[in-house]
């Protein structure tokens, strides 16, 4: 099965096959994701690289074309170690297809101070983990295949569960707006990498990239971002 999907620079080319690798089965979305994934801890075993390599792998090849072994050979670790660590390749794609871990993160601020914590906790998880938490949903579009799974988990997961945060008229296309805008910021620093968004800290883009997420958020801007602008030069004459 062919997807048109270029692959990126850094897709790892698979060296072997899993016996039973070519099989149309897909996984089932009731089997349970890694609990550990994206935790912002790492025990030694690996696996930040193996998940990095797994995402990878699921999102720009079918299902049916990933293999254990290539997934071992781009994450620099034995196959029998992701065996170990994650048990099957279904618990592994439903690992990577679960963005519940990164949503809790992102989403633990009220609604008044939403804005720069997502800011914040995006730029802090892509450094702590090496990754983007959320972008990866972004290689699954136009493919009709088991990595629909991933654009429905989003949906559900994520947008749904932030329109279910917010006040006032048109939430669900707010929550698609400010979606909208984190993974612009997620593919923006790892577009321009190295570039002036890597050596910045995580205050300073919060500074400003935060006041446009409040807006959609509640409206108005929040009371730290309301703060940093009117301490701004000419910010009490905005």
């Amino acid at each position: 099965m062919t997807t048109g999907h270029a692959a990126s620079p850094d897709e790892a080319t698979d060296p072997g096959e899993d016996p039973g690798a070519g099989s149309g089965s897909g996984p089932d979305p009731g089997a349970a994701p890694d609990p550990a994934a994206d935790s912002g801890a790492d025990p030694g075993t690996g696996r930040f690289a193996i998940l990095r390599a797994a995402r990878r792998a699921f999102t720009q090849r079918p299902y049916a074309e990933v293999t254990m072994r290539g997934i071992a050979a781009d994450a620099g670790v034995s196959a029998s170690l992701i065996v170990k660590r994650f048990g099957t390749k279904e618990r592994l794609f439903n690992t990577v297809a679960d963005f519940g871990p990164a949503a809790d993160r992102l989403f633990a601020a009220p609604p008044a101070d939403l804005g720069r914590h997502l800011v914040l906790t995006i730029v802090r998880l892509r450094r702590e983990n090496l990754s983007d938490p959320l972008l990866r949903v972004v290689f699954s579009l136009g493919n009709m295949d088991e990595r629909t799974l991933l654009r429905e988990r989003f949906r559900e997961q994520v947008t749904a569960r932030l329109a279910g945060l917010i006040d006032g008229p048109r939430r669900e296309l707010r929550a698609e707006l400010i979606t909208g805008q984190l993974l612009g910021l997620g593919a923006t620093l790892s577009l321009h990498r190295p570039g002036a968004g890597e050596l910045a800290t995580a205050e300073e883009l919060a500074d400003l990239y935060a006041p446009a997420l409040q807006l959609l958020i509640t409206g108005h801007l929040g009371p730290s971002d309301g703060a940093r602008q009117a301490d701004e030069p000419g910010g009490a004459d905005r």
